[in-house]
């Protein structure tokens, strides 16, 4: 091993900060103002939180620090997305500190978020004080106890002297290896013991040894395979962005002429305007590159992880492909899909050293004519086509989406997303040129999540242009988060697709449940014009599809926080969309040009009429024949029985 890689080894997930060269090293201070020195010497400058009785002192310590600024949130839910927003944005750890009791347990639901989404935090969490533990003293919770299945590690500090150990240790599993949050949990009595501070630069962790450089064996055995395949896909998900390795990505696409699909949490990992870039895929990804995935016959996946969102119905995901998975968490690896060729590293230096290999075996590619083949479904299925609309007096979600991302730096903006239809939208139409530019809740799905997230990635890139793309459900689960936006002038643009539902379960209400909406109306909903000026934030109303572009114009000229309530109609649907239970092939709402500007397969409508002399018989034929020899013989209805009858079973949370 050279000392370049060595060096380079030694200081993987070392302080960001000075470490042990801060001035407050050898100090004689109490356990709260070793917690503030901690995160100080992890160069931390910015934390999200709310205090309490049992955190007080934490807060007290916090008081004097000159390095480190304290964002106030109006919820610890909201604390927490705050700080996952910035990490997310930043690639830094997101910083928390909360009381305990209901302080700590408002934090969960943004710990799952993190959890699932591989997003590194430190949660700090004040605790009743030793002595009392398990006695149901005034706001005791165990947070430790609560949170161990969705946190990466967590610590109950049990003494002063392990703090400044345990701060080091928890920074450097959260950003290390496959990134995750950490809790802290900190009794009272421990924050006024007196130590000497003494911070380490090093972890003593021999059970946690995240393994970075890919098997030279199995990289030389992938690009065989790969060298060998004739339809390959790169299936790029959110560990190529937590690794940095889109310069990779780009370099193996481009030199073999692979194309990529990516997952919600790796989209701007490729860059949208690559030509090798088929963009979404899954449950609601194009049908184009849902096809060239169950086409495909070698499946190239770079820190995905086979989500069900992604694979449909398992048994028949993309049958004819053999596997090269890549990710730097070996339980992923074979958990969901078998993998003919299993590499355990960091993505980054893997396709490194996959592209290097190619290189210099010379390989070339043999895609030319499965290019070919998806540039024709890229034509017949597009995303959408603007001569669908009905009502041209409605604003239509696709083109709104269109309209921002046109308006948008590609290069120096985020998007956040809170959960349902607006965000399929956002991830179908909003282009994204840069990796940590799209921000989102893939794995829980937390409604709420976006708005306090878009908050905190404000804060860490404070020269980008920040929108957050929401609902008016989602919206108003954390609108509190509007007082911590106006009392900082965070310059946050929410743009509130405002259908007065709950889109998406109305979606499956309508499609799959005969129309009977339980419950999904949100009828008494607030002025959000009103609202936001009672915030002191600027906002508009906008109803009239000709007016779209210059309200978006005067949101974006604005300098602080504003609102755009843009309204929609409560009967939209995000189409192409993948039936929980059906094979990711089987898409239905797909626009199919062989048959004009129509959608396909639509639950309760009517098969469209084949055009005359179909200018797709070719990929008719080669998928039977089914629009040119009988337009009529759709099969059932996604959802249906062969008899026709029967709702498609609800497989997790939609909303």
């Amino acid at each position: 091993m050279s000392n370049t890689v060595k060096s380079k080894k030694t200081q993987i997930g070392g302080p960001l900060g000075l470490g042990s060269k801060t001035e407050k090293q050898g100090r004689r201070m109490n356990g709260a103002e070793a917690i503030i020195a901690s995160l100080e010497a992890e160069g931390v400058d910015l934390v999200f939180g709310y205090p309490g009785g049992q955190a007080i002192k934490i807060y007290d310590a916090l008081y004097d620090s000159k390095q480190i600024t304290h964002i106030l949130a109006r919820h610890e839910q909201g604390a927490v997305h705050e700080a996952d927003g910035y990490a997310r944005a930043t690639g830094r750890p997101g910083v928390v500190i909360v009381t305990s009791g209901p302080g700590a347990t408002n934090t969960v639901t943004g710990i799952a978020t993190a959890y699932m989404d591989s997003v590194p935090l430190v949660v700090i969490t004040g605790q009743v004080p030793r002595g009392v533990i398990g006695t149901d003293s005034f706001q005791e919770s165990d947070i430790v106890g609560i949170t161990m299945p969705i946190v990466k590690h967590s610590f109950l500090l049990q003494s002063a002297e392990e703090l400044t150990t345990t701060f080091r240790e928890a920074f450097h599993i959260a950003s290390t290896g496959r990134p995750g949050p950490v809790l802290i949990d900190v009794p009272s009595d421990i924050q006024s013991e007196q130590i000497v501070f003494n911070y380490p630069d090093e972890v003593n962790l021999p059970s946690y040894r995240p393994t970075y450089k890919g098997n030279a064996k199995q990289i030389k055995q992938a690009v065989g395979v790969i060298e060998r395949a004739s339809k390959p896909i790169l299936y790029v998900g959110g560990g190529a962005i937590a690794s940095g390795a889109t310069e990779e990505l780009v370099k193996l696409s481009t030199m073999m002429q692979i194309p990529v699909v990516t997952t919600l949490m790796g989209k701007g990992a490729f860059p949208a305007s690559h030509p090798m870039n088929l963009g979404p895929v899954g449950m609601h990804g194009s049908k184009f590159a849902n096809l060239a995935m169950t086409e495909s016959d070698l499946i190239i996946a770079a820190g995905a992880r086979f989500s069900d969102r992604v694979t449909g119905k398992l048994s028949e995901f993309a049958p004819h492909a053999k596997v090269i998975h890549i990710d730097i968490d070996p339980a992923e690896i074979g958990k969901i899909r078998e993998a003919q060729v299993p590499i355990v590293g960091d993505l980054k230096g893997v396709v490194a050293g996959i592209v290097a290999t190619i290189e210099k075996e010379a390989c070339t590619p043999r895609t030319e004519a499965w290019n070919a083949q998806i540039a024709e479904w890229r034509e017949r299925y597009p995303f959408y086509d603007a001569q669908i609309t009905e009502n041209p007096d409605e604003i239509v979600p696709e083109i709104a989406m269109q309209k921002l991302s046109a308006k948008l730096d590609p290069h120096n903006s985020v998007v956040v997303t809170e959960v349902g239809q607006h965000q399929m939208w956002a991830a179908q139409f909003i282009d994204r040129e840069e990796p940590r530019s799209f921000i989102s809740s893939g794995g829980l799905g937390t409604m709420g999540f976006g708005f306090p997230a878009s908050i905190g990635a404000a804060f860490g890139r404070p020269g980008a242009q920040v929108v957050c793309i929401a609902g008016d459900g989602s919206f108003q689960m954390n609108s509190q988060e509007m007082a911590t936006a106006a009392i900082h002038n965070v310059p946050v643009k929410v743009v509130i697709m405002d259908n007065r539902a709950l889109g998406m379960v109305h979606q499956w209400q309508k499609l799959f449940y005969s129309e009977r909406y339980s419950f999904t109306e949100l009828d008494a909903n607030p002025d959000f014009v009103k609202l936001a000026d009672a915030y002191s934030w600027q906002a508009e109303r906008v109803t009239d599809p000709t007016k779209l572009d210059e309200a978006y114009d005067r949101m974006l000229a604005c300098d602080g926080p504003f609102l755009l309530d843009v309204a929609i109609s409560d009967q939209q649907n995000v189409f192409p969309m993948v039936a929980p239970g059906k094979a990711m092939s089987d898409v239905m709402g797909a626009i199919d040009v062989a048959v004009g500007a129509v959608r396909t397969d639509v639950p309760g409508e009517p098969a469209p009429v084949v055009r005359e002399k179909s200018p797709c018989a070719k990929i008719d034929a080669q998928f039977g024949g089914r629009w040119e020899a009988d337009p009529k013989d759709k099969g059932p209805h996604q959802g249906e029985g062969s008899n026709g009858e029967g709702a498609a079973e609800e497989e997790g949370d939609v909303r």
